[in-house]
Formats: C-alpha cells, structure tokens, sequence
C-alpha cells in the first residue's frame, strides 16, 4: 500500500504549515464524514472537524449518547441526504468488525476505517464475513484519557500524537488515502504499519502497561493510609493508567491476547529472576541479577522517543510551590520569561502538606541557568539532577 511520494510529502511540513499539519489552516478532508460511536474518540474527532469546517455527521446506537455528543458541537443528527465519503467507526471492539460490515453495506460509495485499539482481528473478521475489504482500512489513534464519553472529549487529543494506518494487501493507497488525510487534519501524524506490527506493538508499549498498572495498583487496596502517604512519582507514574474501564479493556486484551500472553511471560520471567535474587540477596551473584534487571531496564527506557521523536535524556529541577492559587502559573510563566523551554511537567502533592512539588524536566545544559535565576526570583529548588 505504500506511495513513498505521498508519504513523504505529508510527512514533511512545508513554509506555512500549521501544527496540525494544515496549510494556512486548509483542511485536506472533503465532503461528507460520518462517525458511528460518540464516545471519547468519536467525539474527540468530531470536535476538531467541526473546526475545520468539515460536515459531520454523528450516529451511535444510544439516542442519548448522541445527542449529547451533538450538544456538544461534535457534529449533526443523521438525515435523509447523506452521503459520506468517509465513515469512522469509534465503537468498542467486540461489535468493531460488525459495524464496519454494515457501514461498508449502507455506504457502498465511503471508504470505512475503524480506531478500534487492536487491527489484526477485524480485518480477519471482515474477511470471514465476505466483506468489501477494498474500501477498508484500520487505523488507530495512540491517544485517549483515563476517562470516556463525549463529556471527556477534546478537539485536540490528537494533536502531535501517532496514527497508526494498517494498510493490507486488499486495498490501494490512493483509495485509502482518506484517512492519512483525515489524521492530518486531526493534527496527528500518520504512522503507516502492518495489523500484525501493529498489534505487537500495541501489546508492548499499551497493552501490557495496562495491566502491570492495574496489578500494581492493586497492591495499594488494604495498605495502610500512612504508607499511602509517603506516595511520590514513582508508585503514581506506574499506575497512572489503572483507574481505565475494566470492561474496555477485557476486550482489549482479549483481541490481542496472544501477544500480550507472550510478552506477559517474558516479564514474568524476569520477575522470577528478581524474586530468586531477593530472596537470598547475599547468595552469590544475587547483587549482580538484581543489577543487571535496573541496567536493562535504563536501556530500555532511553530507547524511549523524547519530544519531537528524539531520543534525548533531560534534566530534572524540581521546585517547591505554595498550595496557593496562581502559584503554579506564576512558576511556569516565569520559566518561560527565563527563556528555558520546558520539554515535560510533573506534579506532586501530600494531602494535607501546604506545598507540592513541581518536577520540570529541561535539557542538561540549561539546569544551571534556571536554578539560579529561579532561586534569585525566590522560589525554593528542592533538588536538580539529570
């Protein structure tokens, strides 16, 4: 499905791009878009459609769900006239496959996509349902919110964030060329794979995160509240994910369960490892198992893209802020009048302690810089390291 002149083309911004991608604040979509689901995706896309300008049209199998996405300014009630060019179904994925089949029958004219979290399984199911796979292609946005509905929604949840378009050999790239455009407009950046790259991937980097979030999370149900008091970064960044839906992600990981089995048992090996170590931490090369386990993940995590796809290691300052109001905006507005760019923020905050701690992560050769200036404004630096 590949047309390196197109992808290379939309790939690289020219003079008078916008941030999303759009020329001039032009939009690359025409004519008629109908989205079935008016969840948090469904929504999202709506919304930031609207903006350009584009004909949406919002349907979804609860009346209500519906009209509150269209309350919400998402799009319009479906009527007799439609013709869309381009269906997106935002659904859940167990009913994904079928509701593309039947869009694909209502609308024999549209090219119909899907943003279902798992590509490898509908396109299978399609195929088993004699479906019109020459106007279909998966696609999936990597971006959401612990919490869903139109009431969660955003016009720009998907800016800067990857679009997975999972091309298959029943399709041309100039008939799907739709939805890169679609993502464009969106402000996301198209990511052409593979539904199988796309489900291992998905399974590594999403999946997987899931469910060791919500494993670990666990663990804090009957401790006491004085250890849950002494929470910091470390235990609140690993299970930041676990308050999701249970019941979208029992079919998440149901329909890519194979991977996620296999990567579940590689962890799960290593975590063995571990245990043995501590278990007799002073047994010879005890120390060293435990060692090795903290350096492979070191390399694992500065394999992590960093803003704008780099692969960058920054600088932590983390400042003390007055539980006050407007103290967080004075910092950050101060950062800015020192002219260091804030490349990630993050915050803590004991209930009841009448300050919290901003960690600002910055690149190492500016640290200096603003721990100085910020100390010489008055604020209190708690604490700089790289």
């Amino acid at each position: 499905m590949t047309d390196p002149t197109r992808a290379s083309s939309s790939a690289a911004d020219g003079p008078g791009t916008t941030a999303g991608g759009l020329a001039d604040g032009s939009r690359r979509l025409s004519g008629q878009v109908r989205i079935v689901g008016s969840g948090l995706l469904g929504t999202s896309i709506g919304l930031r459609l609207r903006q350009h300008g584009v004909d949406v049209i919002l349907d979804d199998v609860s009346p209500a769900a519906r009209s509150l996405a269209v309350d919400y300014g998402a799009g319009r009630e479906p009527s007799a006239g439609d013709a869309p060019v381009l269906v997106v179904v935002a659904v859940p994925p167990d009913v994904t496959a079928e509701i593309v089949h039947r869009e694909l029958q209502r609308w024999p004219e549209a090219l119909v996509t899907d943003v279902a979290s798992v590509k490898g399984a509908p396109l299978a199911q399609l195929r088993e349902l004699g479906a019109d796979v020459g106007r279909y292609i998966g696609s999936h946005p990597m971006a959401g919110r612990e919490r869903g509905g139109a009431i969660s929604a955003r016009a720009d949840l998907f800016v800067g964030r990857p679009w997975v378009i999972a091309g298959h050999d029943d399709i041309t790239y100039r008939r799907a060329a739709a939805v890169e455009d679609l993502a464009l407009d969106l402000g996301a950046v198209p990511i052409e794979m593979t539904p199988e790259e796309h489900d291992a991937g998905v399974a590594l980097v999403s999946h997987v995160p899931q469910v060791v979030s919500s494993l670990m999370a666990t663990r804090l149900r009957d401790a006491p509240d004085a250890s849950l008091g002494l929470a910091g970064g470390g235990v609140r960044d690993v299970t930041r994910v676990a308050a999701s839906d249970p019941a979208l992600w029992v079919q998440i990981l149901g329909a890519n369960a194979g991977r996620v089995v296999d990567v579940l048992r590689e962890l799960r090996h290593d975590l063995d490892g571990v245990i043995d170590a501590l278990a007799e931490p002073t047994a010879p090369g005890a120390r060293r198992a435990v060692a090795e386990a903290i350096g492979a993940g070191n390399v694992g995590v500065a394999r992590l893209p960093g803003k704008h796809g780099r692969t960058t290691a920054f600088s932590s300052v983390v400042v003390m802020v007055d539980d006050t109001p407007g103290q967080l905006a004075r910092l950050l507005t101060e950062i800015g009048e020192i002219g260091v760019n804030l490349e990630d923020l993050r915050l803590e905050h004991s209930p009841g302690a009448p300050v919290g701690l901003a960690e600002v992560a910055i690149v190492p050769e500016q640290e200096e810089r603003l721990v100085t200036e910020l100390e010489g404004r008055g604020w209190t630096v708690a604490g700089a390291f790289a």
